[in-house]
């Protein structure tokens, strides 16, 4: 059930105060609550903000948390950049306190139809096109989540807007999705599945254990759309209440929305297809691509859209930043920035997507998946792979063999300059790390800045 009413006379205590932690504690105090947010950083970084809120009315302290204070508020609210093991939240759960992640307490106060999106890979894109296709047919939308400041606030951003929109689209991680209580999204979307963030997880089951959870308020009102190419998907679903549609590139049987010679396809009643575009036309790199624009699509047309609307609006579609994005033709060379390609799968698909001859960079900090995938997807087409950052040592290890290798023990540029070296006219120079950014960069999208400067010769 969504509260939807004010928060006067309660207490709201928010840990974190990143970009999601600020955004809740703005809705609370919106709402009338009593705020106290807390971080334990003590760096002048993480006072972002706190000066707005102290104006509004909350209380913000920094250098750690009072967990007396905690404890007794009415809600908690947690980042999602805390660490489950961290131990301001072994404390509170070993007094039995529990807190929920900051959508959670964003769905309370949404009041219109949502559309929630997540898997490993892809989320990002499919909310934004998803949002893209919805507002091409006329439709209002909030966009936000965890899909990143440039392209939408936290989900508590999205529940002050006014007036409000015809549809909610919300990102949300397998990090937010674990401390959920009653978040149940109209249209619920699944990318796809693969390992990841196996340096917070203990497993790849409790991974997707926490991915899971996005079906457990699911009713027979549900609608869901899955990867009907992925058979861990439909696993993940179980046997959760609601109507179900699924997507395929490969075209699978009995899919809504699929690639048949060339063309995007979506069939939502039987004996009916509607062709949509050939996908030459699709403007975004990659066959993974093609899947998030067959799921776009076909959330969109369970919304309202009209076929032709989304026809359109997928042609108008400009790819996102750092997701096999073209940076352009410098030194004779195709250079590619995929930096958000911070797991193995993301790569692999990337791989998979792009033809040879192609020089990879591959690196950054070990995230602890298995390689042999990697291996794998490392196809006749790739010349060589520098690999550089923390992670080296181990891919060096697992990819010995596969395809030439060149270890950089120095900076990120002397990576990139060792790529351009070994790369012929004509190759592609391919940043898809299969990493995390954080043993160089504070985030993906630094490195990717970083390596698109290099790419135009800038300093």
């Amino acid at each position: 059930m969504r509260q939807m009413e004010l928060l006067e006379g309660t207490t709201i205590s928010i840990l974190g105060l990143g970009a999601s932690g600020a955004a809740a504690a703005r809705l609370a105090l919106k709402k009338g609550g009593e705020v106290h947010v807390s971080d334990s950083r003590v760096e002048p970084s993480a006072s972002t903000g706190a000066a707005e809120l102290r104006s509004l009315g909350a209380r913000v302290e920094f250098g750690g948390h009072d967990l007396e204070r905690v404890a007794q508020a009415d809600t908690v609210v947690v980042s999602p950049g805390i660490h489950p093991d961290a131990p301001v939240l072994q404390a509170l759960r070993a007094d039995g306190c529990r807190w929920i992640s900051e959508p959670e307490f964003a769905f309370r106060f949404l009041d219109g139809p949502l559309i929630a999106v997540t898997g490993t890979n892809g989320k990002t894109t499919t909310a934004a096109m998803t949002a893209h296709l919805l507002r091409g047919s006329g439709f209002s939308v909030g966009l936000g989540g965890n899909i990143g400041a440039d392209f939408g606030p936290p989900a508590s951003g999205l529940a002050l807007m006014d007036p409000v929109p015809d549809w909610f689209v919300v990102e949300v991680s397998s990090f937010q999705l674990a401390d959920i209580v009653d978040f149940a999204p109209d249209i619920g979307v699944v990318t796809n599945l693969a390992p990841d963030h196996l340096d917070r997880y203990p497993s790849v089951e409790a991974y997707y254990a926490d991915k899971a959870r996005l079906f457990e308020n699911a009713t027979s009102e549900s609608t869901w759309v899955l990867n009907g190419d992925a058979p861990e998907v439909e696993a993940l679903a179980g046997d959760s209440p609601g109507r179900r549609f699924r997507f395929s590139v490969q075209g699978s049987e009995g899919s809504h929305a699929f690639l048949r010679e060339g063309e995007l396809i979506l069939r939502l009643e039987e004996g009916r297809e509607d062709p949509l575009l050939p996908d030459r036309e699709l403007p975004t790199l990659g066959r993974h691509n093609t899947g998030n624009a067959l799921a776009a699509s076909l959330v969109a047309r369970l919304a309202g859209a009209s076929k032709s609307a989304i026809a359109r609006a997928l042609r108008e579609f400009r790819p996102l930043p750092h997701r096999l994005e073209a940076v352009g033709i410098v030194g004779g060379l195709r250079w590619v920035n995929d930096s958000k390609a911070t797991n193995v799968a993301a790569t692999s698909g990337a791989l998979g997507s792009l033809e040879g001859p192609l020089v990879l960079m591959l690196g950054g900090k070990d995230k602890g998946e298995d390689l042999e995938a990697l291996r794998l997807a490392l196809h006749q087409g790739v010349r060589a792979a520098v690999l550089y950052g923390e992670a080296r040592g181990r891919m060096a290890l697992a990819l010995e063999g596969s395809v030439p290798l060149r270890v950089v023990d120095g900076s990120f540029e002397e990576a990139v300059s060792v790529a351009r070296e070994i790369s012929e006219e004509g190759d592609v120079l391919l940043l898809s790390p299969a990493c995390s950014s954080f043993d160089m960069f504070e985030s993906y999208v630094a490195r990717g800045i970083r390596f698109s400067a290099l790419a135009r010769g800038e300093a």
